[in-house]
């Protein structure tokens, strides 16, 4: 086995806090330690890292690869400030695909000043009559063309088909699957291999892809999975009583995006309350009997269970169906299956309680707190000031000692390590915050633990060699616990690893190693 010795850096360790060395053997770490011991070690090749910063490589702990894809490679309207922007990026967009369909995502009407959404007519004006599918940001609503609905003619009959090319739920889902019926291999795999380029080039060293019938579907799903491509994809499949298809699948879990409630953007999250903009309390797609079937039969294959919940009727029936599997098979077997709960956005202190007590991972995306929290964000355009204030409790969840991971869920925010780190930490709600340190843990380590990999995601002897090596605009501090004095320092002699100042601009990812073989690098200048 080739081994090789990067050395002259900073080592993100709990071996050697000091580290400034690391030798690879394989796809392992053999040693980690300090510039003097280094020069004793043989190695087939060196790397000098010129004072760089080398650290645990970022998992994303929820991602769709191909909607990613093709939102990297086509129409992404993320940011667009108004209605009428929007329409022009889709006919401009039109004119370069020529007739084949277009596909985009990204839109968020409730910061346009026209506060709606486009309609089938005016794509129909603005495509010159194309075929056009376009997800709202949150993915659990989208509008379509006329050319589009036409191709899907049960989706007017279907619960969630509200008019004027607007599609929510089941009638959303079936409207998706004939956009993505339209799209070919060549341009899945192309968008596939887009999203898992995007990562390697972010640090990000391992995926989960969140699959399911209404998401891509198996063909897509499998695709993802066979991709020869050194970033590493997690597969769950998020069907209902779908074990055995998840293991002829290839998947860790019979979960993801099996779908418990959708998403608060699209009035679709299922809420014990009603929204505040619309007399409606979402959509309940799955009961708590249904989460303990599901949860029982995974627990007794040895795969995990997940669900996506967003609201608190939603996330009510989740905990009580996993409570009620435990009941079942024992409390024991369900902590050690490690089942999760995807977005988890409208936790109360009872859903804590209850995900700590069986051992559930929670994988969240700060970046939804960033981009929809706050005092006039969607959050409380939705639910008012006092509810708003309590979404994702990332302390209360971390002090309860429920596992966590990060994600994007890409596309509905982008792949973004450094900034998901950061939303965690500066939550909008004061005191809903993680430290530094549990935030940059819970996107390295507790990805990997999220998917039952042990011994991955720190830099030790005989753990996987998969890291990445940042230029770093400022220095390596630490975080203190105690607000009462200085919140970061840079003294070396406290001996615990310093992280990059997240007031700084974000590091430059310049190497991605994942078991021990480069996936990506930086090139001359």
């Amino acid at each position: 086995m080739t081994t090789t010795l990067y050395r002259r850096g900073r080592v993100r360790s709990p071996a050697d806090p000091f580290a400034t060395a690391l030798l690879v053997d394989g796809a392992a770490v053999a040693w980690v330690g300090s510039e003097g011991a280094a020069d004793a070690l043989p190695a087939d090749a060196t790397v000098d890292l010129d004072g760089a910063w080398l650290a645990p490589a970022f998992v994303d702990a929820h991602v769709h690869a191909t909607s990613t894809g093709l939102a990297l490679t086509g129409l992404d309207l993320t940011g667009v400030p108004s209605l009428a922007v929007a329409l022009d990026r889709v006919e401009r967009a039109a004119r370069a695909v020529r007739g084949a369909v277009l596909l985009g995502t990204g839109w968020d009407d409730t910061a346009w000043p026209e506060r709606r959404p486009p309609t089938a007519a005016e794509l129909d004006r603005a495509s010159y009559g194309g075929v056009v599918y376009l997800a709202r940001t949150d993915v659990h609503s989208a509008v379509a063309s006329s050319a589009l609905l036409a191709a899907a003619p049960e989706a007017r009959r279907a619960q969630g088909f509200v008019g004027d090319g607007l599609v929510r739920s089941q009638a959303h889902h079936l409207v998706r699957r004939a956009a993505y019926a339209a799209v070919s291999p060549a341009q899945r795999r192309a968008a596939q291999r887009a999203t898992l380029d995007r990562a390697a080039a972010l640090g990000i060293a391992c995926v989960h892809e969140c699959g399911g019938p209404e998401i891509g579907g198996e063909d897509d799903f499998s695709a993802v999975l066979a991709l020869e491509h050194g970033v590493q994809v997690v597969g769950y499949w998020g069907e209902l009583d779908g074990v055995e298809r998840a293991r002829e699948l290839g998947a860790v879990g019979a979960g993801g995006d099996l779908f418990a409630d959708g998403a608060l953007g699209s009035h679709t999250a299922c809420l014990s309350e009603p929204y505040l903009d619309e007399p409606t309390r979402g959509q309940a797609y799955l009961s708590s009997e249904q989460v303990a079937r599901h949860v029982a039969a995974c627990t007794r294959a040895g795969l995990q269970a997940g669900f996506h919940a967003i609201g608190d009727a939603a996330l009510t029936a989740v905990v009580d169906g996993i409570a009620q599997a435990a009941g079942q098979v024992g409390t024991a077997a369900v902590r050690a299956a490690r089942h999760r709960v995807e977005h988890a956005e409208m936790l109360t202190p009872r859903h804590v309680a209850a995900l700590a007590e069986h051992g559930v991972v929670a994988s969240v995306q700060p970046a939804f707190d960033a981009r929809w929290g706050g005092e006039s964000g969607m959050y409380v355009q939705r639910l008012g000031a006092e509810r708003a204030r309590a979404m994702n409790p990332y302390a209360a969840l971390a002090s309860a000692g429920v596992p966590l991971a990060l994600g994007s869920d890409a596309p509905v925010t982008p792949l973004d390590p450094w900034g998901t780190v950061r939303a965690a930490v500066d939550h909008r709600t004061p005191g809903s915050g993680l430290s530094a340190r549990a935030a940059f843990s819970a996107h390295t380590r507790g990805g990997w633990r999220a998917a039952r990999v042990e011994g991955a995601g720190e830099l030790a002897p005989g753990a996987p060699a998969t890291f990445a090596v940042w230029d770093l605009p400022g220095e390596l501090v630490v975080q203190t616990p105690d607000a009462r004095v200085s919140a970061w320092s840079t003294d070396p002699r406290s001996g615990v690893a310093g992280l990059p100042d997240l007031a700084a601009p974000d590091p430059a990812c310049t190497l991605t190693v994942v078991q021990g073989e480069p996936v990506w690098s930086r090139g001359p200048g």
